[in-house]
């Protein structure tokens, strides 16, 4: 049994207005903790990293406050999406062996987990065999970042099959755009176009995720007249993961009482203003006159609809309706460039960091 671990810890702050570097991290070492009555030792098998940490960051209690995570503490290692197996149990409620997820995962190899934590879910290994042998799903496709796209598109994006919707995806190719474009398509939207940072991301958002049409932001001049040049008809659903620029012009190529599902401002992460970031007033005025719903969500409000989404999700998978990419990084040690390159757009569908078999 191993009695020390490995931990990534927040070493600094990027502060408010300044992209999150490696050096913001460090490699440390801790004695484990003993397992005491009611809690539980795992092994780390995979983390998650996802934009929306670079949030927690900063000492910003203020947006704690108003509903979204609270700011990491120096020091501590991160939390975010895990996945690990059981290797000791003083609890009834787990195993040794178990497969265990939770969205407050510390970023170490070993830890010691409260068996009574609402965030901590057992894979049932009878009814789930193909998770508990690809846990890293856990963290994207099936897990929190599925769970984001489906709530996003069932909830906000109000698609009516038969109805010929055009959908526009932004950040196309990270977890949640493939996804939310591969549903939007499932729920009988028309075209799904996404837009995407390289020729690379393009090729596979329409060779290997179905997308009808995809855009290269880095690359093309006006996207609003490449958007009204392959949807004439005009944008039903804008699901938006990185705000700024790119979602101004998306808006302008809206139909009157068209749905913004506000996932993600991931172009915004790193300056100093609030989460949803305000448009400028002739957007504002667009969406006003034209009746266009501009919502942000949060998977954690609607936690009635999470059994039943992850088990459509995982059934999709499994039928190959719901297609999926992750690009893996190998090693806690590294799991801070993984973050610092995710939020560069370096990956392509969900990043995640492997840290043990």
């Amino acid at each position: 049994m191993a009695t020390e671990t490995r931990r990534v810890i927040l070493h600094s702050r990027p502060g408010v207005d300044k992209p999150p570097t490696e050096s913001n991290f460090a490699l440390d070492r801790q004695e484990i903790p003993q397992c005491k009555e009611g809690e539980i030792l795992v092994k780390t098998l995979c983390l998650s990293v996802d934009p929306y940490m670079r949030f927690r960051m900063n000492d910003n209690m203020e947006a704690a406050l108003k509903g979204y995570l609270a700011p990491w503490p120096l020091g501590e290692p991160p939390v975010g999406g895990g996945v690990g197996k059981v290797v000791q149990s003083r609890s009834h409620k787990f195993q040794e062996g178990d497969i265990v997820e939770s969205f407050v995962w510390p970023w170490q190899e070993f830890a010691v987990l409260s068996a009574d934590a609402s965030n901590l879910n057992s894979v049932n290994k009878e009814e789930s065999p193909f998770l508990c042998s690809h846990p890293s799903l856990l963290l994207g496709i099936v897990g929190i970042t599925g769970l984001t796209s489906y709530i996003g598109i069932k909830e906000k994006a109000h698609i009516k099959p038969g109805a010929d919707q055009a959908v526009v995806i932004s950040g196309a190719a990270g977890a949640c755009g493939m996804a939310a474009g591969q549903i939007a398509k499932l729920e009988g939207c028309g075209i799904v176009i996404g837009i995407c940072g390289t020729d690379e991301k393009c090729r596979f958002l329409t060779e290997e995720m179905g997308f009808d049409v995809a855009i290269n932001y880095k690359t093309t001049k006006n996207i609003s007249e490449q958007i009204k040049m392959k949807c004439p008809a005009g944008v039903d659903v804008y699901f938006d993961n990185v705000g700024g620029e790119i979602s101004n012009e998306v808006i302008c190529c809206m139909n009157k009482d068209g749905h913004i599902p506000l996932c993600g401002q991931i172009s915004l992460y790193n300056e100093d203003v609030p989460f949803p970031a305000p448009v400028p007033q002739d957007i504002q005025d667009m969406l006003n006159d034209n009746n266009i719903t501009r919502e942000r969500f949060l998977v954690l409000n609607y936690t009635e609809k999470v059994p039943d989404g992850k088990k459509q999700l995982e059934a999709w998978v499994r039928e190959g309706k719901l297609k999926n990419r992750e690009t893996v990084v190998e090693g806690l040690e590294n799991t801070a460039r993984a973050f610092v390159a995710m939020m560069s757009g370096g990956n392509i569908g969900k990043q995640v960091v492997k840290v043990a078999e």
